[in-house]
């Protein structure tokens, strides 16, 4: 199996979508059409999540009478206003909503408003946190698990070449084995050899680090730690002086950062599975990039969606097996064949073609096993609590006032963080 070829950004939740949610009635309908009529169902995803249009066609055509439109919003903030406002609101979400992890707690109050998707005969499709994340108190499955983000660390091989550093994929690893301070040691080496950018941006470097702690911006009981928590401080102050020389201050999934994939701006970036269809899309003629079997610290996962069924919909029947179908392990493993998304299914783990799963753009890298080996080397799972988006929303905005616009010293916006927060 060879590869041929998803973001998170960062957006407040609007006060009168927010408000819509806690004080809508919401009115449903769960009306199914008759048997053998036509219908047509609507899929809402954002980013890239693998779901070609030759997918939806053997849908259809195993499916007859069946018509399928795919919605794809740009990016997770995008996909999130759109779902909470029409939550609230009661109609206009799509038959099939796609669902971001750092999010998916605020989604979890409102599981009311969504499908109970339990099946026996599915019980066992996922990783086990995977599903305990997608039921609710009531004991419903509202949510059928997609991808996982297990990080790997993705590299030019021929700026790697010209800095005099190793290029083979096995020797990066090793050279990269270690902590965060040796990561950046690296990265000094290698900026020092050629005047050139080690990472892309301080924003998507902290994420990778503050996703190895475990209880970063809340405690267990839902109170608010971020901006007393030293380990989280630590970690910003940590990133941003590094950024000071490593960083290509490219703002995250900005047009510039998308250039950056292409123009050689940076050497390396942090990369969940996802992220490998990001690159090889946005930097088509580029032949340099590969990926090593190693991360920072260990291990770590970023991002993974879910698939939902809103209760406001009028082919709920439908919709619930359209969203099976989607997240079987054979259409996950499409998915990843088309985006790198990698499958959150137990099953898949045990596919031979999986494990042999090469990727021709990134030099026939083994990005099925890697992507194992890296699944099996993440430590804690963070806890995100309903509260973790719009506090990461801040340290993000804090972050690149310093490495991005530079309006800041890191003081300065630190301070402004620890305002963000009181204030939400």
């Amino acid at each position: 199996m060879n590869l041929s070829r998803r973001s998170t950004a960062a957006a407040a939740l609007a006060g009168a979508a927010a408000f819509a949610l806690i004080a809508s009635g919401c009115s449903s309908s769960t009306e199914t059409p008759e048997a053998g009529g036509d219908i047509t169902l609507t899929v809402a995803t954002f980013n890239d999540f693998g779901y070609t249009d030759e997918m939806f066609a053997q849908y259809e055509a195993e499916n007859p009478g069946v018509t399928i439109v795919h919605n794809r919003a740009a990016t997770s903030n995008d996909a999130r206003d759109n779902f909470f406002t029409k939550l609230g609101a009661g109609s206009g979400l799509a038959d099939v909503e796609a669902v971001e992890v750092d999010w998916f707690a605020e989604m979890m109050q409102y599981s009311d408003r969504l499908a109970d998707l339990s099946d026996p005969e599915l019980a066992d499709r996922w990783v086990q946190w995977k599903t305990d994340a997608a039921t609710d108190a009531d004991g419903r499955l509202v949510a059928y698990g997609t991808d996982i983000g297990p990080e790997a660390v993705c590299y030019r091989s021929d700026l790697f070449a010209a800095a005099g550093l190793p290029t083979d994929r096995d020797e990066v690893a090793a050279l990269l084995e270690g902590d965060w301070d040796r990561y950046f040691e690296v990265g000094e080496e290698y900026v020092a050899a050629s005047g050139a950018a080690w990472f892309d941006s301080a924003g998507a470097t902290y994420q990778g680090m503050i996703n190895q702690v475990e209880f970063a911006y809340e405690e267990a009981d839902g109170t608010v730690i971020a901006t007393e928590n030293p380990e989280v401080e630590a970690i910003y102050t940590d990133v941003l002086n590094a950024s000071s020389t490593l960083s290509a201050h490219l703002g995250q999934w900005s047009d510039d950062w998308f250039a950056g994939l292409a123009n050689g701006a940076f050497a390396t970036m942090l990369c969940p599975g996802w992220m490998l269809g990001v690159i090889s899309g946005n930097a088509p003629d580029v032949t340099g990039w590969d990926v090593a079997n190693v991360f920072p610290g260990g291990g770590g996962n970023w991002g993974g969606s879910y698939l939902t069924v809103p209760a406001q919909g009028a082919n709920i029947e439908a919709a619930t097996k359209l969203a099976a179908w989607l997240t079987a392990p054979e259409q996950q493993m499409t998915a990843f064949a088309a985006a790198g998304t990698f499958p959150s299914q137990v099953e898949a783990y045990e596919s031979a073609e999986l494990q042999a799963a090469t990727n021709e753009y990134f030099n026939n890298a083994p990005v099925g096993q890697i992507l194992i080996d890296r699944s099996n080397a993440i430590g804690v799972a963070p806890f995100k609590s309903v509260k973790y988006f719009p506090i990461n929303d801040a340290l993000q905005r804090a972050l690149t006032r310093v490495d991005v616009d530079a309006s800041m010293s890191i003081e300065e916006s630190w301070e402004q963080f620890v305002a963000d927060v009181n204030a939400l």
